[in-house]
C-alpha cells in the first residue's frame, strides 16, 4: 500500500505528520510493500481555502491512502472519489503512523471530522 503523509519537513520516516493536508509544506509517501520512501514538496501549497487539488499537490503520484490530522470536505471527497482511503492521525511521526495503519489502529475520515475552515481562530477538527 502506498500511503501519503502531509509533513512540515521532509525527514523520511522521522517526519512529523502535519495537521492539515492542503497547507502542508511537503509530503512523504511510504510504500509498505517495497519499504520505499519518497519525499515531495507541495506543488499546490498556495491555493485558496476550499480549492485544494489533492492529486495536483502530489504531482499526480498514485497513492492508496492519505493519513492526516485535518482535511477539508472537498479534498476528502476528491480523494475518496479516486478510491483513496483517508486515515485520521493525531500526532507522531510518519513511521509511527505507518505502524498504526498496518495494525488497523487509525480510523478513516468521514465528512463529520473534516476541517470547517481556518477563519476566526482555527479549524474544526
Amino acid at each position: 500500500m502506498k500511503i501519503c503523509f502531509p509533513t512540515e519537513t521532509l525527514q523520511g520516516l522521522e517526519s512529523q505528520v502535519y495537521e492539515h493536508f492542503g497547507s502542508a509544506p511537503g509530503f512523504v509517501i511510504v510504500d509498505t510493500e517495497s519499504k520505499s520512501v519518497e519525499e515531495i514538496n507541495n506543488s499546490d501549497l498556495h491555493h485558496a481555502h476550499g480549492m485544494c487539488q489533492p492529486l495536483k499537490a502530489l504531482g499526480a503520484r498514485q497513492v492508496d491512502a492519505v493519513a492526516v490530522g485535518g482535511i477539508g470536505v472537498g479534498a476528502l471527497m476528491k480523494l475518496q472519489a479516486q478510491g483513496i482511503r483517508v486515515f485520521r492521525v493525531t500526532q507522531g511521526t510518519v513511521g509511527q503512523n505507518v505502524q498504526f495503519i498496518l495494525k488497523n489502529n487509525l480510523p478513516q475520515f468521514d465528512a463529520s471530522f473534516t476541517c470547517a475552515g481556518h477563519t476566526g481562530g482555527g479549524c474544526a477538527h
